[in-house]
């Protein structure tokens, strides 16, 4: 019989430890962080163009910052890439026109 209650408590403690921890509330952002991670408005069809970019993008290997190549740069990027991620031209161009809005 003792050793029944010991295993039901136990598994209770295992069961309570395994509870999810409660997150501390988030705070609001100060004006000045809120300023520095300012992003520009997306269109609707830029906003798709992220997520074009995003989901076939991601899949293979971690997203580049569109600044962190210049327009020049991008351009043979992206040529072999579509192969690669099987786009055809019109998600290319989408994506193409997200990044350029980025720089």
């Amino acid at each position: 019989m003792k050793t029944k209650i010991l295993i039901l408590a136990a598994v209770v403690l295992f069961v309570v430890s395994c509870g999810t921890k409660k997150s501390a509330p988030a705070t609001p952002a100060t004006p000045a962080v809120t300023e520095a991670v300012k992003t520009t408005e997306l269109t609707p069809e830029l906003a798709a163009s992220k997520s074009l970019y995003e989901n076939n993008c991601a899949k293979c290997h971690k997203l580049f910052d569109p600044k962190k190549f210049s327009q020049e740069d991008w351009k043979p990027i992206l040529v072999k890439m579509q192969k690669k991620a099987k786009l055809d031209d019109t998600q290319m161009a989408s994506i193409s026109n997200y990044i350029t809005s980025q720089l």
